[in-house]
């Protein structure tokens, strides 16, 4: 078995030359702006994603879920503050 060499070892912390980034060339993204609140990224399993041709495709049946899916009514819940229960006094 192979040892490593030392300067490998020496260096095991540190990150290797190819994956050092250099802040000062960094650029702003352009359109970040565009996209703020309006896109959500959503990673599909490989097998999934097979099953569609494109986003439209999956954005499409999405929308027919979402569709056939009754939605629930939203009713509030009252606070148990101010429901005129027993006070003890």
């Amino acid at each position: 078995m192979k040892r490593a060499s030392k300067a490998v070892r020496d260096s095991s912390d540190d990150l290797r030359t190819e994956y050092t980034f250099d802040y000062a060339k960094a650029k702003r993204n352009p359109y970040a702006t565009r996209l703020k609140g309006r896109t959500v990224a959503v990673v599909l399993e490989p097998d999934v994603a097979a099953a569609f041709p494109s986003s439209k495709a999956v954005n499409a049946q999405l929308r027919a879920v979402v569709a056939a899916v009754p939605r629930r009514s939203r009713k509030r819940v009252a606070s148990r503050k101010g429901r005129g229960g027993r006070t003890r006094g």
